[in-house]
């Protein structure tokens, strides 16, 4: 009795077991991102949200689907461009399952059937462009591979949100060509630009030269007619300084008798006679005999007697009118002007106005 008793005891121990292990083979745990497609014997019952479930063990099988956005790596490759240049592409692909059941029954492997897609298409954009329009393009290449792939892909249940070309990397010899190909074309830019540069500075020293030459006739203009002013004010002055003395010579000369006149003559008699050079000299007593021949021929005698000089005074007044101070100092005006029109120039290559030339065709 004893032995039946313990013998009862261990299979409800096993039972027990077998209970607990049949219930916990069941259990499954689905993540918030997941969701899981369950299969009884064959046939699709439906989808398990994220939780806490509880399926018939052995005969229902668990597919665990991931909602998440996932990177597929489409791998290098190498394509043929339009212009028959050989060229190593690659790129990524990002995709997230929309319908689970599709991602599942309609391919085998998505993510493998997904990654082969893009190799092709890929490989047929690259082959209708040319390098240059790959190179500087990839936006481009990146819509119309997105396109592609998500019409193909979306009777998978799978939704391609971005495509992107992470390298374009030519073969060695297009490589080396094209390195050739920028250093001419940096060559070819250096020299316009030096060119351009040459040509500029011999545009600006022209137009200096020209503007000095023109400073250079302006102030050699300017300068004649200062020079030309003076002279004639100079002779102005001389030619009134000398009708002034002779005015007042004229003037003091007037109260002067004969004796007076006679002293004054043999002074300058004097004056002439000294000398190394051979002079002539006639005696007075000649222009006496000459008057009196005169007489003696009935001319009449001059009156040279003149008292008018007594009603005159002698003032300030004989002197003439003096040039105004400033008729004097236009000399000056004419070198302000000058030194104005130079500060005026901001650039020596700045032209010359029309201005001072009309200023000076005044003057």
């Amino acid at each position: 009795m004893v032995l039946l008793g313990m013998d009862n005891t261990v299979v409800t121990i096993i039972l027990v077991l077998a209970i607990v292990l049949i219930f916990a083979k069941g259990v499954v745990i689905i993540q918030p991102y997941e969701q899981a497609l369950q299969i009884r014997l064959g046939q699709y019952i439906g989808r398990l949200n994220p939780g806490f479930r509880w399926v018939i063990p052995f005969i229902t099988e668990i597919k665990k689907i991931d909602l998440r956005t996932q990177v597929m790596d489409v791998p290098r490759q190498e394509v043929i461009t339009k212009d028959n240049s050989p060229t190593n592409v690659d790129a990524i692909v990002y995709v997230k399952i929309i319908d689970p059941e599709k991602s599942y029954f309609e391919v085998s492997n998505y993510r493998m059937a997904t990654v082969a897609l893009a190799q092709t298409s890929l490989r047929g954009i690259i082959g209708d462009m040319e390098l240059d329009e790959i190179l500087y393009n990839r936006e481009v290449i990146n819509n119309k591979l997105r396109d592609i792939l998500d019409r193909e892909t979306d009777q998978w249940g799978v939704k391609v949100e971005r495509v992107e070309i992470k390298e374009v990397d030519p073969v060695g010899a297009v490589k080396q060509a094209m390195t050739e190909q920028t250093a001419a074309e940096r060559e070819r830019r250096a020299a316009i630009l030096r060119a351009d540069g040459e040509k500029r500075s011999a545009i600006l020293t022209a137009e200096g030269k020209r503007q000095s030459m023109i400073l250079e006739a302006e102030g050699d203009r300017q300068s004649k007619i200062l020079r030309a002013e003076g002279d004639r004010k100079s002779r102005i002055l001389q030619s009134q300084g000398e009708a002034q003395g002779l005015r007042i010579l004229s003037l003091g000369a007037r109260p002067l008798d004969k004796k007076a006149i006679t002293v004054l003559s043999l002074d300058a008699l004097k004056q002439m006679s000294d000398g190394q050079a051979t002079k002539i000299i006639f005696p007075f007593e000649i222009s006496s005999l000459i008057k009196q021949s005169a007489r003696f021929l009935g001319a009449e005698e001059e009156d040279l007697t003149d008292e008018s000089w007594r009603e005159t005074k002698l003032d300030d007044s004989i002197l003439g009118k003096s040039p105004a101070e400033e008729d004097i100092g236009d000399a000056s005006e004419y070198v302000k002007d000058i030194e104005k029109k130079i500060k005026g120039l901001e650039d020596p290559t700045t032209p010359v106005e029309n201005g001072n030339k009309e200023e000076d065709t005044e003057t």
